[in-house]
């Protein structure tokens, strides 16, 4: 009998380290231990921004201030990301020694019960983070090599000189920038117009125009009716019945909840595993954090869902969390997207009185060279002055939005959030110009 049963090795493990040293008797059930960490940690956030980080020099290797070319290496890419990986996951082990881990599958099979194989568990409090899987629509004969998945670009040795990437989401935009910026010829095929879903209209049009700039061919309203590996590379048919081939087609399409682990009536399962504003599905006791809750597919909010989790069952008596708070991101190239709190789009669908402030970052001196003078920043206060959110497209956008991250959990105005000075040159400095046109 268990205190607590973490089932699934992804940031779940955050949350049973934390038990453990608290006296509690934990166990962490995970199908493949080696992959203890997540796909955050193996084939997802950790390597893939390794790759876009060497695919950023090259990127930038091709400004006329520099002689010569370079190119990736892909072989060595590999064997560092892999050199990378087997030493963080010893480290992810050494820190579960007070943890029982047990490699298997787990499946809820009744009330405070897991089952692995032909095992039975117990444990008073069940916390299920058995993530996401990529889904692949129908029509698409993935075989891993012509057409493959982000895991697989993981493992890519070459890199293809046409690819196409399929689905507009974090995945297919971060992958493409990845294979542009790194040489290779991409055409992104999306089902929409639009790159960024609910994105302010002119940070939608400044990432259109960098992607044309890295040379991505934009195919939008358009879905994949027919692909598959051939002789030749990979053959698509298009929605327009238009045929193509290219060496390498990337399936980014978009991740489903993994819920498989719910062989028990009384949990509800829908989109993901439902649950509360607690994460505690509809029997107590018994919660849900990270991809498989269906309410936001992110590292971070995994190991902050799981952390509170805990909390709780350690009698902590932890806040809620904000998932509004939590800071979304796409790492595109040169520049990221990323936003925080509400966006233009979802304050007008919510009906709230709002400002908002732009500031291009053509502005600064510090954009020249740093490939973003179609960059800026935005914020958002309501009727008295109180900061809603804020999103930017800019160079590491994805640590300048922590900023209005802090200022939404310190719930300040805009009065008291231009009483910090920026630093001069920053990027962070068109932030600042955001508060103090509020």
């Amino acid at each position: 009998m268990y205190d607590i049963i973490y089932v699934g090795g992804g940031l779940n493990y955050a949350g049973a380290i934390v038990a453990a040293k608290q006296g509690k008797k934990v166990a962490l059930i995970e199908n493949d231990l080696n992959q203890l960490g997540g796909v955050c940690l193996h084939k997802g956030c950790i390597p893939s921004k390794m790759f876009l980080h060497y695919a950023q020099t090259v990127f930038e290797s091709q400004n006329e201030i520099f002689d010569g070319t370079l190119k990736l290496d892909m072989r060595t890419l590999f064997e560092k990301k892999d050199s990378l990986l087997k030493n963080v996951t010893k480290i992810v082990h050494k820190q579960c020694e007070g943890v029982d881990l047990i490699e298997g599958k787990g499946v809820v099979v009744a009330p405070h019960t897991v089952q692995v194989g032909e095992q039975t568990y117990k444990g008073e409090y069940i916390v299920i983070g058995t993530g996401s899987s990529p889904f692949i629509p129908e029509g698409i004969d993935y075989d891993g090599k012509t057409i493959f998945l982000s895991d697989d670009v993981l493992n890519l040795t070459t890199l293809p000189k046409k690819v196409a990437v399929y689905g507009t989401g974090a995945i297919g935009l971060e992958m493409a920038s990845f294979f542009a910026a790194a040489g290779s010829e991409v055409t992104l095929i999306g089902r929409h117009d639009i790159l960024l879903k609910g994105a302010h209209v002119s940070i939608e049009n400044a990432l259109k125009q960098q992607f044309e700039k890295l040379g991505v061919v934009l195919m939008p309203n358009r879905t994949v009716q027919r692909a598959k590996p051939t002789k030749r590379g990979a053959h698509v048919i298009l929605s327009d019945d238009s045929e193509k081939y290219f060496d390498a087609m990337l399936v980014a399409t978009g991740r489903r909840a993994n819920t498989d682990v719910i062989a028990c009536d009384e949990i509800v399962v829908g989109k993901g595993i439902e649950t509360d504003i607690w994460f505690e599905t509809t029997l107590p006791k018994h919660y849900a954090i990270g991809d498989c809750n269906g309410k936001l597919q992110l590292a971070h909010a995994a190991r902050a869902e799981a952390l509170n989790v805990t909390d709780q069952i350690l009698g902590k008596s932890p806040r809620a969390l904000d998932l509004d708070h939590v800071v979304k991101f796409i790492h595109t190239l040169p520049m990221s997207y990323a936003y925080v709190g509400k966006r233009k789009s979802e304050l007008e669908q919510a009906g709230i009185a709002y400002k908002e402030k732009l500031v291009g970052l053509n502005q600064f001196t510090y954009s020249v060279y740093n490939h973003a003078a179609k960059g800026m920043m935005v914020s958002y206060v309501d009727s008295e002055g109180f900061i809603l959110g804020g999103e930017m497209l800019a160079p590491n956008a994805e640590e300048l939005i922590a900023t209005v991250g802090m200022v939404l959990a310190g719930e300040m105005d805009a009065a008291q959030a231009k009483r910090v000075i920026f630093a001069h040159p920053t990027f962070s400095e068109a932030l600042e110009r955001t508060f103090y046109r509020l």
